[in-house]
């Protein structure tokens, strides 16, 4: 079966359910490719005409936001205990470096670190539990939750969708290298994200160290 005659076969309901529940998880707090999974369903909702990109759009937005509520409420009861049991499960995303991270972020912007964060990778899977162990209002959580998931998840259907029906011709005649494409494009952002995280720890690293030796380096005043 050519891989075209293949994907019409998928149903609609199952890339919606996919999308919310993967997107969801990952903002809930559990790092999953929430961005590769939304980019990838969009570019196939492109090529198939069975696979609405409001529904998809609609998908992702609830995903994105009920997600990140229940991650505020999780982090809400659970508190510190809960990112330092987070940092033993996942060390790669929940190290003590990277919460310090996200910590600086939330001290220094507030809200607009839940609504900036939809976009970063990190702050993407931090936003709802940190916000919660913050004690941020919950009100204002929601605006920022609610205007990020609507701008990031529907923004990035939208944007996909609409670049891949230009190529829709090129993408019916290799639908497969439009998954590849996306796959990439996913893998690449994850990249560029990644090393962001280790920049921005690097330099967390070199303040906490500039402290200490700041005090050392001052000079002795001389003996008379």
């Amino acid at each position: 079966m050519h891989i075209e005659e293949w994907l019409e076969t998928v149903p609609a309901v199952s890339v919606y359910l996919l999308v919310g529940l993967v997107i969801g998880l990952e903002s809930l707090g559990i790092p999953l490719p929430g961005e590769i999974i939304l980019v990838s369903a969009s570019l196939l909702a492109a090529s198939q005409d069975h696979i609405n990109p409001y529904i998809l759009g609609g998908s992702a937005i609830a995903g994105a936001v009920i997600g990140d509520s229940i991650g505020y409420l999780i982090g809400r009861k659970g508190g510190q205990p809960l990112l330092n049991w987070l940092g033993r499960k996942f060390p790669k995303h929940f190290s003590a470096e990277h919460v310090a991270t996200a910590e600086r972020y939330f001290q220094k912007w507030g809200m607009w670190a839940v609504f900036v964060g939809r976009f970063i990778a990190l702050l993407r899977i931090f936003a709802g539990p940190l916000a919660g162990c913050l004690r941020m209002p919950y009100w204002k959580f929601l605006i920022a939750n609610v205007l990020g998931g609507i701008v990031w998840a529907g923004g990035t259907t939208a944007v996909i969708y609409s670049v891949g029906k230009v190529a829709e011709d090129w993408l019916k005649r290799f639908s497969w290298l439009g998954l590849v494409a996306a796959l990439l494009f996913g893998l690449g952002s994850m990249l560029v994200m990644k090393r962001r995280a280790k920049k921005a720890q690097a330099e967390a690293v070199e303040a906490e160290q500039a402290g200490p030796g700041a005090a050392e380096q001052q000079p002795v005043p001389a003996a008379d």
